[in-house]
């Protein structure tokens, strides 16, 4: 997995042997206690900075640790905008799943049948490839991520950070190369599979998926500080620098500012803590899905390639079962160049926390540090 996965289902720090360890059980500190040690834990291991937010149904708690600026010394924003990354996919899972309640689309309908000539050449075939694979990642579709050249280096990515795209020419460019396997056969993460059903939804409803993303969730819950950029490489303010290191051993880079369409519908909305908090409250209270399409959300397979950060992982339809200590949660983590969010929430939508860091490691002792930090916080967060 590339450093600058885009949209990754985790960071790139889980080679090197790196597994996981049962968290110690949870004393009886207090969730602010616990929030505000975890990031400065992540801090110590040299994040630049930090934010978090946990919801117990209607009561917040609220915590940060490091800088928003490595120049400047600013301290983080307490609610700042970032780039949620793969946290899209759920978003976009949503829209469809709610068209499929509608009947308007089906889940087991071959992607060909609404993207004529989209998934195809090389061994690819539409025809055998369904909405709820491209869903579930079980497409069998490559990943295009380590083809884009903004993502590979420092140097390439000041030279590409602008480049527009498109989810058909992203698509267009996985399509260079065979599928993994059959699909339905195994589990592989592929943002290809979110660019199409970004595609699928405009095709559905005459209207890009970001515009019914808004409609169907972002005004339904006044999640008025989520949105999607387009081409607009900027934050709004307030918000932290993020910081990519490309290679082991290498310099931090500021990557705020570039185009986000490189990530488009996989991974490219905008948001804060608190509205994400919301976010996944309201989705597993049932307040944007009906019954039969929350059944068909959490039905999941085991996430074969990430078994190594926490056996048992499994993948719905845009969501994840991370198994724990008190039982489990659910969760979609993300990743955009120089930063990476977490989050979790409960089954029943009581509880829910977010955070997410600015920095991004690529050296091999401090990478897997983090991911086991994070993982940690997030048990102790969900089972306290």
């Amino acid at each position: 997995m590339a450093a600058a996965t885009v949209g990754a289902v985790l960071t790139a720090t889980v080679g090197g042997g790196a597994g996981w360890a049962a968290p110690p059980a949870l004393d009886h500190r207090s969730t602010a206690t616990v929030l505000q040690h975890g990031l400065d834990d992540l801090h110590g291991l040299g994040v630049s900075g930090t934010q978090g937010l946990v919801r117990d149904g209607a009561q917040t708690t609220v915590a940060r640790s490091g800088v928003a600026d490595l120049d400047t010394g600013a301290p983080m924003p307490v609610d700042g905008y970032f780039r949620i990354g793969s946290e899209t996919k759920t978003f976009v899972s949503v829209v469809l799943l709610q068209l499929v309640g509608e009947g308007r689309i089906r889940l087991d309908d071959p992607i060909e049948q609404w993207l004529r000539g989209v998934v195809g050449g090389n061994g690819n075939d539409g025809r055998h490839v369904t909405v709820r694979q491209v869903l579930q990642h079980t497409s069998g579709l490559y990943d295009p991520t380590g083809d884009l050249p903004a993502l590979q280096s420092a140097d390439e990515f000041l030279e590409h950070r602008f480049d527009h795209y498109t989810e058909a020419q992203l698509v267009a460019m996985a399509m260079q190369h065979p599928p993994l396997f059959a699909a339905g056969t195994h589990w592989s993460y592929s943002n290809t599979n979110y660019l199409i059903a970004g595609m699928l939804i405009e095709r559905v409803t005459g209207h890009r998926w970001y515009n019914e993303v808004r409609s169907r969730i972002l005004m339904p819950l006044r999640l008025t500080r989520t949105f999607y950029p387009g081409d607009r490489p900027t934050l709004p303010k307030p918000h932290a620098e993020g910081y990519q290191q490309f290679a082991p051993g290498g310099p931090l880079v500021d990557t705020t500012v570039f185009n986000p369409t490189v990530a488009a519908s996989a991974g490219g909305l905008v948001s804060t803590t608190n509205d994400l908090a919301r976010f996944w409250q309201a989705l597993e209270r049932g307040q944007l899905l009906r019954p039969g399409q929350m059944a068909e959300l959490h039905q999941t397979v085991l996430a074969e390639s990430v078994q190594e950060i926490r056996p048992g992982i499994a993948y719905g339809l845009g969501i994840m079962w991370i198994p724990n200590r008190c039982g489990g949660y659910w969760a979609h983590f993300g990743d955009m160049p120089g930063v990476s969010t977490l989050n979790a929430v409960t089954p029943d939508g009581h509880r829910s926390a977010v955070f997410y860091r600015t920095t991004v490691l690529a050296d091999p002792d401090r990478a897997p540090a983090v991911t086991q930090r994070e993982m940690a916080l997030l048990d102790d967060l969900i089972c306290s």
